[in-house]
């Protein structure tokens, strides 16, 4: 009987450049930011923030990361999940529950290897700007 499972986890050369690819995305948008990338175990694998972005900013970017890794789902969805049904409610006042756009998993061949999260402009453009760097560094979108 084995008693152990394989795992994959995001390495940190592609934890840097999603942290770069995020932080350009986030220029383009137009906004200051903090970028955090979790492993699949949620710990912090890598985190950049600009020099404008706001000192909050950093634990949310990093909230919202191990919020998408914990599920495999981004926070946006954990925001319709909290909000719609009264029974699932409670969970929104976990501590690190994120459920505002922004945080993504990050998946490889349909394997949740780690999250992403970003911080620093309305709940969409930090969605928008997640989902530009997750596409740039060719990572598949969560149905």
């Amino acid at each position: 009987m084995t008693k152990s499972i394989a795992t994959a986890s995001i390495n940190l050369e592609t934890a840097v450049a999603l942290i770069d690819a995020a932080i350009a995305a986030a220029r383009e948008i137009g906004i200051p930011a903090a970028v955090a990338v979790v492993d699949a175990t949620g710990n912090l694998r890598a985190f950049e923030r600009t020099d404008d972005a706001p000192f909050l900013t950093v634990d949310v970017a990093i909230d919202k990361a191990w919020s998408s890794a914990s599920f495999g789902f981004p926070t946006h969805v954990w925001n319709d999940y909290v909000s719609n049904d009264p029974k699932v409610a409670p969970l929104a006042f976990r501590p690190r529950m994120v459920a505002v756009g922004g945080g993504y998993p990050i998946l490889e061949d349909g394997k949740l290897i780690g999250g992403i999260g970003i911080s620093g402009g309305t709940y969409q453009q930090d969605q928008d700007a997640c989902v530009e760097a997750l596409t740039k560094i060719g990572f598949e979108l969560p149905a």
